[in-house]
């Protein structure tokens, strides 16, 4: 299976927060919601199919807690998502938690354990929220794929995706499309070391 990154992110780099001011209040942080008001239906049908690839979902402890608290709540027979989230493997990595109450998890101590489940046949292991866990993995070269919708806003403050430190890793863009409210969906394929060079002038590149 692949693992792919998947996150809601402003152009500030952002990730905390992005469905509600209430989502996540970590350190303080009180800016949350900043998606919502650009959600449209382009973006709704391509997240809903990003979803279909997925054959598990791989959360940090944070994230999981939080979406096993708020996913089974929505009973809404029309949200394009709710079936999906809450019937999908949910492999949560923690080194605390024992046993996970939302059906069907799995608990994972360390990346090396992540890297023995990418070897299981299937599509895509998505990483959703999580930003400590995609930022570890990414460092560890075990993410394949990064999805950022990127929203038309800058915040200036809250906890942003990549932040933690680690080898510069580059990227390849694959696709790229803007929706009518002007949010970014943008994937990319991981490239090994990001490539560094020294300008040498319009001539050199012509």
């Amino acid at each position: 299976m692949k693992v792919v990154l998947t996150e809601f992110v402003t152009l500030d780099g952002v990730s905390q927060g992005p469905g509600s001011a209430t989502e996540d209040t970590t350190d303080g942080f009180t800016r949350g919601g900043w998606l919502v008001p650009y959600i449209d239906d382009l973006f709704v049908r391509r997240t809903v199919e990003w979803l279909q690839r997925a054959d598990g979902l791989l959360l940090g402890r944070r994230t999981y807690d939080a979406f096993a608290r708020d996913w089974p709540q929505i009973t809404d027979p029309d949200d394009p998502y709710t079936e999906r989230m809450n019937s999908l493997p949910k492999y949560v990595v923690s080194s605390t938690l024992t046993a996970g109450a939302w059906n069907p998890t799995t608990v994972l101590r360390s990346s090396d354990d992540v890297a023995e489940l990418k070897q299981q046949p299937g599509r895509e292991l998505q990483i959703h929220g999580s930003a400590r866990l995609g930022n570890a993995l990414l460092n560890a070269g075990l993410v394949d794929e990064v999805r950022l919708v990127v929203a038309p806003t800058v915040l200036g403050g809250g906890r942003r995706l990549f932040e933690q430190p680690g080898d510069a890793a580059g990227l390849r863009l694959t696709s790229q499309e803007a929706t009518p409210t002007g949010l970014l969906l943008l994937e990319y394929e991981t490239a090994g070391a990001a490539p560094l060079a020294e300008y040498e002038g319009v001539a050199a590149y012509s």
